[in-house]
């Protein structure tokens, strides 16, 4: 019953601080289920992460669901998937009728504007650990060359991240493994 709890809590504060949707909750799910719980090692939730993009949908909700059924089975999926969205539909229902109220008030604007900056610090935090994790695995030049080709993609070109992240996928499944020796 603890880990429901855990499990509960852990994504309905994800439901309810991820301010901005998908992207700003993304650290506060690796928060929760890498540092705080321990659920998952920084590689299994970057494994996620990356398929849960290629995947239609929210990410959070795709994440909840996966994490969920993980830690706790089919209860566990309902329940994180749960815990994150219905506290994202109560504070949107209040919010945007609080807003709509108060929009025209200059702390109601800097409000809104100064969550901003804060989400994308988060989001910077989250890139570089994954820059610095893709280091390890794969060394300076590999990383740089990815970025590179990635921004040039996705920016550029107007290629979906989910495409480009598919295609690396498929080139990872395709491409030939090098041939272990056998011992002596």
């Amino acid at each position: 019953m603890k880990t429901h709890y855990d499990i509960f809590w852990a994504f309905m504060r994800v439901g309810m601080l991820g301010f901005g949707g998908g992207p700003a909750a993304i650290p506060l799910v690796q928060k929760e289920a890498v540092d705080t719980y321990k659920w998952l090692t920084d590689e299994e939730f970057s494994d996620i992460l990356a398929i849960g993009n290629t995947l239609p949908g929210p990410i959070i909700t795709k994440m909840a669901g996966y994490i969920g059924y993980r830690v706790a089975g089919v209860l566990g999926l309902i329940n994180a998937i749960v815990a994150s969205i219905v506290p994202t539909v109560i504070l949107m229902i209040i919010f945007l009728v609080s807003l709509s109220a108060f929009r025209e008030y200059a702390w109601v604007q800097g409000m809104t504007q100064g969550v901003l900056p804060v989400v994308a610090v988060m989001l910077g935090m989250l890139t570089w650990g994954f820059i610095k994790k893709s280091k390890q695995d794969l060394g300076w030049s590999y990383v740089i060359f990815l970025l590179i080709i990635s921004i040039a993609f996705i920016e550029f070109l107007n290629i979906h991240p989910a495409i480009l992240i598919a295609a690396l996928i498929i080139f990872v499944f395709l491409k030939p493994q090098p041939k272990e020796e056998e011992p002596i």
